[in-house]
């Protein structure tokens, strides 16, 4: 099927005067069928064979092939971490509480809780121990309480889930569909962990969602 859609794209791409850069096009496969390991022919485009890596960066999230997120919070961390170093001299410059809070907001936690409603559900203590480690260092630069990354994670998932839940045009629309009783969504078969603490699972499980859809209707 990969190679079907490999050559419809270069169908498509020649038919509108595109150029595929095939040096910068990756083959990333995940396959949790079995536990043998499979022999995958390497696509060709245009007579060069695509080159197949374990991770790749999309849309500044790093994907690998096991659906693992320790390799894009190890990223994440050390990027934040080296921020820190700015936030400690703009303490040192005796700047207020106010404008340290600014700058972290906007500096380091915008890089702690980038696309977070992907990985952060899957991820595992050891890497959110890391990942609040990075929270506490500045919470002890600005000397004040900071919002932990649970609670943004909460509170994206409920407002993303809202936006969905309201939007009846949106393909996941149907996913939030209530029981007779009204106090709760139905819930997804999941088959898999993985599955199961991913976002759409958990958000429906939310009672403030379904306070959320309840409102909605009221108001509609």
């Amino acid at each position: 099927i990969w190679h079907v859609v490999c050559e419809k794209i270069v169908a498509l791409c020649q038919r509108n005067n595109l150029l595929l850069n095939v040096s910068k096009t990756k083959e990333l496969i995940v396959d949790f069928s079995t536990k043998q390991e499979r022999n995958y022919q390497t696509p060709v485009i245009n007579e060069c064979p695509v080159e197949r890596v374990d991770s790749f960066k999309y849309l500044g999230v790093h994907i690998t092939q096991d659906l693992s997120w320790s390799c894009h919070i190890n990223t994440v961390v050390k990027k934040a971490r080296q921020r820190l170093y700015h936030l400690r001299r703009l303490r040192d410059f005796q700047l207020p509480s106010k404008v340290l809070r600014n700058f972290y907001s906007c500096t380091i936690e915008s890089i702690l809780t980038g696309n977070i409603l992907t990985w952060f559900g899957n991820s595992t203590m050891q890497d959110r121990r890391a990942l609040q480690r990075v929270v506490r260092s500045a919470e002890r630069t600005i000397r004040s309480e900071l919002p932990d990354l649970h609670s943004i994670y909460s509170r994206r998932c409920w407002t993303k889930a809202r936006k969905i839940v309201k939007d009846l045009s949106h393909p996941n629309n149907r996913l939030f569909s209530l029981l007779r009783s009204g106090k709760r969504f139905r819930s997804l078969k999941t088959n898999t962990e993985r599955l199961r603490r991913s976002f759409f699972p958990q958000a429906i499980r939310s009672r403030a969602v379904v306070q959320a859809f309840h409102y909605i209707s009221y108001c509609v």
